[in-house]
């Protein structure tokens, strides 16, 4: 059994990747919850389609077992995640995702036991949230294998798909998390300001709730883990009131109308956007001694990566065993798996 699953088909990244797909000759099949648009979808693409709705973990399963792999590309992965996860469990299907929500990489691994019972591999965050991340983050891991400390940055065109900013809209309310001492905490917004040089000049950062929180610490095993984005002066002066605010974010009105904005407002990056975004990636370990060691790649936007990224991963799984449970992406391709997707350069330290 060989065939995928390319659920969320329909959406900005899903159907970024399903053309790309048939462009590499592979024949996914694709799935959503909109009838006609998945059926809209796999006419022009020459595609099988199928409607799977999330409420029936049973009916899920049963129309999963023709196939080896799913890859979920529908956000935000809070709700789609779970039910997806319990499907391919059920089908003993490898699940993959795009997802870079803390909360799905930590559920995954709580059901490590039960993938390694079905025989299958769970493992999340299959894009740019975090591959080059994830591999940064090994890759110092072997440089300076003693580290206890990491943290982990990225910089770039911050223009984002419809998915991405309901995922952020429902994040908002829990405010910052980093890795302290083992143990995922929250901090407030605009935690750990710093200068970070990413690669192209030193720039103002702060700390973010990346998936990294979780999947650097399985990753590498450090127990003390930051993950900081770039912003610009202007996001500096919002983020007090941000943090004041952030509580309305869980009224249901105040939801329902920045949701309704976003549907109307947010279309994704451009072609051109995509082809010229380039993403930079920063990583730092410090051991219990002081020593450092640091590493910054340059990647293609984040889409473009997302596409390349999660397609490799589908073409592992199908074409070749994988150790069962849950996992991450540099554990199951290897640390250096973001340097052969097209686009990476490695950068002067």
């Amino acid at each position: 059994m060989s065939g995928w699953l390319l659920y969320g088909a329909t959406g900005y990244t899903g159907a970024l990747i399903a053309r790309e797909a048939v462009r590499r000759g592979l024949t996914p099949i694709l799935a959503g919850r909109n009838p006609a648009a998945v059926e809209a979808l796999g006419v022009e693409l020459r595609l099988a389609s199928r409607v799977i709705v999330l409420d029936d973990p049973a009916a899920i399963a049963s129309s999963l077992s023709d196939v080896s792999v799913v890859l979920n590309c529908a956000g935000p992965f809070s709700q789609t995640a779970e039910p997806m996860m319990q499907a391919c469990l059920g089908a003993r299907a490898h699940y993959l995702d795009i997802t870079g929500e803390i909360a799905v990489f930590e559920r995954a691994r709580a059901l490590d036991a039960e993938a390694k019972t079905a025989g299958i591999v769970l493992c999340p965050g299959v894009g740019f949230d975090v591959i080059p991340t994830d591999c940064v983050a090994a890759m110092l891991k072997e440089a300076l294998p003693g580290a206890t400390e990491l943290s982990l940055g990225f910089d770039g065109p911050r223009e984002m798909s419809r998915g991405t900013a309901k995922t952020m809209l429902e994040e908002l309310p829990a405010g910052g998390k980093i890795r302290r001492d083992g143990q995922i905490v929250s901090v407030p917004f605009g935690y750990g300001r710093r200068t970070i040089d990413f690669g192209r000049g030193s720039t103002p950062a702060i700390a973010v709730p990346w998936g990294d929180v979780s999947t650097a610490f399985y990753t590498t095993g450090i127990a003390n883990i930051v993950v900081y984005t770039g912003v610009t002066p202007g996001q500096l002066r919002s983020i007090g009131l941000l943090n004041a605010f952030r509580g309305t974010l869980r009224w249901p009105a105040v939801r329902g109308y920045l949701e309704r904005r976003i549907e109307k407002r947010v279309k994704g990056p451009s072609e051109a956007t995509r082809a010229s975004g380039d993403m930079f990636v920063w990583g730092r370990v410090l051991d219990a001694r002081g020593a450092g060691s640091t590493i910054r790649i340059k990647t293609a936007s984040a889409y473009a990566l997302t596409v390349t990224g999660a397609l490799g991963v589908v073409q592992r799984l199908i074409e070749n065993p994988a150790p069962p449970g849950s996992t991450t992406p540099a554990l199951l391709m290897g640390s250096r798996y973001v340097l052969d997707l097209p686009g990476t350069e490695v950068l002067a330290g």
